[in-house]
């Protein structure tokens, strides 16, 4: 089952690579990673994608707990939450394609933010549902670049991960 963890961080050298280190050495797989500094530049949020079943889950973050520079790890998807991911895909629109890229781009609220003779790129946000479904909606032949940030989550109402 896919598991959102956000950390807090102290944000200092090494401290990425520790957490890094962590899942290498137990074997675990991270299939996304977002880092960057909070309001408070001394510390820096950290949300990981990982799967495994609950035991797995409960593993990872009682051994992220044990870092030093870790001060606060809440597995999101414990509760309710929102998570966002952001894409560029870069098509190729030539002639007709043209308008059918924008026809695409406006269905999944996405926004063209260059375009060129041959190509536009799109960027869009949404699930990481959202973005694979708009990628399997292009044809593939016309997609000539993808870039994603990762998953970014944040639990909802009154959930917060605060020192």
């Amino acid at each position: 089952m896919k598991h959102i963890i956000a950390c807090l961080l102290e944000n200092e050298p090494g401290a990425l690579s520790r957490v890094v280190g962590l899942f290498s050495a137990r074997g675990y797989n991270i299939e996304s990673l977002t880092v960057a500094p909070t309001e408070d530049p001394s510390l820096s949020r950290m949300t990981i994608v990982t799967t495994g079943s609950d035991d797995v889950i409960e593993q990872i973050t009682k051994h992220l707990n044990r870092l030093i520079e870790v001060v606060k790890v809440v597995d999101l998807t414990e509760g309710s939450f929102t998570e966002r991911e952001l894409m560029l895909i870069k098509v190729r629109a030539v002639g007709k394609e043209r308008e059918e890229m924008k026809r695409m781009s406006d269905i999944f609220r996405g926004r063209i933010i260059d375009v060129t003779e041959k190509t536009y790129t799109i960027e869009l946000t949404g699930d990481a549902g959202k973005l694979d479904a708009f990628i399997e909606a292009v044809d593939r032949t016309a997609i000539l670049e993808t870039v994603r940030t990762g998953t970014s989550g944040i639990g909802r109402g009154e959930r917060i991960l605060r020192v």
